[in-house]
């Protein structure tokens, strides 16, 4: 285990991969140190923020499904890098100070001061030993398994925050796809897994899924799906415990999980 993600061994012929990015809430001595926010601010960015208890989700996902799959879990808080967003002007959210490296909260708030030098050194302890165990656990699942799915586990606030630049619509499930990534099978199959979890959206209020860059658009045995989860439905808001709809969704979770691996094609 790094000390900044965990990586949880599934069954040896599985090539599900459960991608947890955003459950953390651990900032490190360095990183906080460079925080303009006082802790009660700091605690309620965290909620904000913080996709929680959707590693909970995932391992009850894991414990449940037919076949165990492969679980990888960011342990740090996406206020000391996002793993999920690009480091350069490619990435859009970079415009509202929401890169690799946050420079503004979910409010528009300073969250730290502009330094590359300072951010350099967060993608070099960070982001990049992430991006690198990733993409090394995507090739040992191919060698293992011939071809790899990522899920992506995600929730979002039930009331829209100042930062976002999606759609309006809140429904209970989002589905995030990728056009080379994300077959017509695997989006069916997760709308029948969720059916009945609520209202399902497909690229709104957020799009798109986590296909490290040495697969994307290069590898089409590599295929991934974003499940993002309205947290009314599984945790009291905006960051409390959760209730009796974890179980209900992890469930439904294992429901995609079994899908995936029963495909055969």
């Amino acid at each position: 285990m790094h000390a900044g993600f965990q990586v949880l061994p599934g069954d040896a012929g599985s090539g599900v991969i459960l991608h947890v990015p955003h459950a953390g809430r651990l900032i490190p001595p360095t990183a906080r140190r460079r925080l303009l926010l006082g802790d009660p601010e700091l605690v309620a960015e965290l909620d904000r923020m913080t996709d929680s208890h959707t590693d909970l989700v995932a391992a009850r996902s894991a414990a449940t499904a037919g076949r165990t799959p492969w679980t990888f879990v960011n342990l740090l808080s996406r206020l000391v890098v996002d793993p999920e967003r690009f480091p350069d002007e490619r990435e859009s959210m970079r415009a509202v100070g929401m890169g690799a490296v946050y420079t503004r909260t979910s409010d528009g708030r300073r969250l730290r001061e502009d330094d590359p030098a300072a951010e350099e050194e967060l993608l070099d302890r960070w982001y990049r030993p992430y991006g690198r165990a990733m993409t090394e656990l995507v090739d040992a699942r191919l060698a293992s398994a011939g071809r790899v799915t990522i899920v992506d586990v995600h929730s979002y606030p039930s009331a829209r925050l100042p930062y976002e630049i999606g759609g309006a619509a809140r429904p209970a499930i989002c589905l995030g796809t990728d056009p080379d990534h994300t077959p017509g099978w695997l989006l069916s199959a997760a709308r029948q897994s969720f059916a009945g979890h609520g209202d399902i959206e497909v690229d709104t209020p957020f799009a798109g899924c986590y296909v490290p860059l040495r697969h994307y658009r290069r590898d089409r045995r590599v295929h991934a799906l974003m499940v993002e989860i309205r947290r009314d439905r599984y945790l009291v808001e905006p960051g409390g415990p959760p209730t009796g709809g974890l179980a209900t969704l992890g469930s439904a979770l294992a429901t995609l999980v079994d899908a995936v691996d029963a495909r055969t094609d």
